[in-house]
């Protein structure tokens, strides 16, 4: 830890924690500290709470940070900066913006082709096979994200149209939960087939197959959208959760 980096430590009978924190970073700034950072226990809701109003920005979980009589534990890293926007409402937006829950949000298009099939990829990273589309990169609409990976994936640009489908899908192999939009990619022609290009580090192969033959190659979660998709042809947005509609 650097010599201009004050860490903190609270004392278990503090009744005050807000005015503790505020005091405490103030006092390391005057003398000349640049960081003032604060560890919480992963169990320690009322601290952290504090460590948000006063200032302190969270900036992720050290595994095994912390020794207890129990053996080692997980632990919270927050911080402050010299420099931080400590008082304005932007300043406090931004401290709430890094502690709340972060969703990622993946992307993808479905195409028909003339024949009525469905254009799913074979990938390098994986053995299911998946639609075109991927994760939307940050402050990207989905939408957005969605043709920018169709560009990426299989060279061709493409305006979608409205989602057909948005799923909430659960954690999964190591993933955390997540929010999927499906587009509608509308029917391909053969001029667009033709002039497919594929990614050659990422996309093994692209097949035309209908829902059932894909329902065998991708997850069951996407197997269960993928049939119901074909089945109801909807034209509006339906919302999905782990691979269902509901209502």
């Amino acid at each position: 830890m650097s010599e201009r980096t004050v860490r903190l430590e609270v004392p278990e009978d503090e009744d005050d924690l807000g005015s503790y924190l505020r005091t405490a970073r103030r006092l390391a700034f005057e003398e000349g500290a640049e960081r003032v950072e604060l560890l919480v226990p992963t169990s320690d809701t009322r601290l952290r709470r504090a460590a948000h109003h006063a200032g302190f920005l969270h900036e992720g979980v050290l595994r095994k940070g912390i020794a207890t009589s129990e053996g080692s534990a997980d632990v919270h890293l927050y911080a402050v900066v010299a420099d931080d926007d400590l008082d304005s409402p932007d300043g406090f937006s931004h401290v709430m913006n890094a502690a709340l829950p972060r969703t990622r949000v993946i992307a993808h298009a479905l195409f028909r082709d003339s024949e009525d099939r469905i254009l799913v990829l074979a990938v390098s990273y994986k053995e299911d096979w998946e639609l075109p589309g991927g994760i939307v990169e940050r402050h990207e609409p989905p939408r957005r994200g969605a043709e920018r990976e169709v560009l990426e994936e299989i060279g061709l640009e493409r305006t979608l149209g409205q989602p057909l489908v948005v799923d909430w899908l659960p954690p999964y192999l190591g993933w955390d939960d997540a929010v999927e939009f499906i587009f509608d990619g509308g029917v391909l022609t053969p001029e667009d087939v033709a002039a497919m290009r594929l990614n050659d580090g990422e996309i093994r192969s692209a097949h035309w197959l209908t829902a059932a033959e894909a329902a065998e190659r991708v997850t069951p979660l996407a197997a269960r959208r993928l049939l119901w998709l074909d089945e109801v042809r909807p034209t509006t947005t339906s919302y999905f959760e782990e691979g269902r509609p509901l209502g």
